[in-house]
């Protein structure tokens, strides 16, 4: 019964900063990869930034020096700083845990996923 549950998001302008947080219950939140995920409209689900068990952090190249991907596996939360946001950003945010094992069909690669929140850029 692994439930992530992300909160943060909202509207703001370009230029503008949110972040997302997301707190994982039901397993031991440690010894799971973690990741930020977001789909448009139209589009399909990217993965935006990735960070180890050891706290390795990786971005895609369209948000590296913008976004900062953290987290605190004492409060079984992630995080996803995010600066300096432009319209591309607007999306669904997803956060998701545990790299899986085998490929499984819509998967992405991650085991548990959260609900999603929405972040919109205005111009």
């Amino acid at each position: 019964q692994v439930q992530l549950v992300e909160s943060g998001g909202g509207s703001v302008q370009a230029g503008g900063s949110l972040k997302l947080s997301c707190t994982a219950s039901g397993y031991i939140f440690d010894n799971c990869n973690m990741a930020w995920f977001r789909q448009a409209p139209g589009k399909e689900r990217e993965l935006v930034s990735s960070i180890s068990t050891v706290s390795t952090p990786r971005y895609v190249d369209s948000v590296k020096g913008r976004f900062t991907i953290s987290r605190d596996n004492a409060k079984n939360t992630l995080y996803l700083q995010m600066n300096r946001l432009n319209t591309e950003d607007t999306a669904v945010y997803y956060c998701a845990a545990c790299l899986l094992t085998a490929a499984v069909p819509g998967s992405y690669g991650y085991q548990n996923w959260g609900q999603g929140t929405q972040v919109t850029v205005s111009s």
